[in-house]
């Protein structure tokens, strides 16, 4: 007699269409991808699949808070295609695999399985990309639209310093942050304040400030 491999349990969050497979068993689907960690927490999943939608990066902060909380459950990323720079940073947060959400339904089941069995898992491009950023001497930026400065600038307020101590350490003129601050809420696509800063703090910025 066959011995039949166990089903891989599946919650997926910010996902439209999940795969059908007779391999997996999907005990959670839900649009929103912040309802994810409830999910996780209730249901231990071998696996959770989640979107990650740039600017708000909200995944990635779900994302490490399941690696911390359900650390059983294996986290796959799907990220926007040819978004290397946020394939680092799902793998900073937590994720045991990242892969575009291009890919076929034929490589997202074979990538929930890979990750159910523990492997760490990446497509080709993410993992050419990959390769390219960690070999590159420049830091990684996870808000690639942003010039270097603007993303100092960023990680020194998510940090916790107000305009004022920005420029103490940078050496510039208070008016000189202020206008990389509004540079960077045009290009992040917000006006509010503490949005801007919960997205980069969601992101892993602050922490050395």
């Amino acid at each position: 007699m066959p011995i039949r491999t166990p089903l891989v349990s599946v919650v997926f969050a910010g996902v439209p269409e999940p795969p059908e497979s007779s391999e997996l068993e999907v005990v959670a689907h839900t649009p929103d991808e912040r309802e994810a960690v409830w999910h996780a927490t209730a249901l231990r999943p071998d696996v959770l699949v989640l979107s990650v939608h740039p600017p708000a990066l909200d995944g990635l902060a779900v994302t490490r808070e399941v690696a911390s909380r359900v650390p059983g459950t294996a986290v796959l990323v799907l990220t926007p295609p040819g978004d290397g720079e946020l394939v680092v940073a799902a793998m900073l947060a937590g994720a045991r695999g990242v892969l575009s959400r291009t890919a076929g339904h034929d490589d997202l089941v074979r990538f929930i399985q890979g990750v159910a069995a523990g492997a760490v898992v990446f497509g080709e491009r993410a993992a050419d990309r990959l390769y390219g950023l960690l070999a590159e001497s420049r830091p990684m930026r996870v808000f690639p639209r942003l010039t270097s400065r603007e993303h100092e600038v960023l990680d020194l307020l998510a940090g916790g310093l107000v305009v004022a101590q920005v420029a103490r350490q940078l050496g510039v003129a208070p008016k000189t942050v202020r206008n990389v601050v509004s540079s960077i809420h045009a290009k992040v696509g917000t006006d509010d304040r503490e949005v801007l800063l919960g997205q980069a703090r969601n992101a892993g910025l602050g922490r050395h400030s």
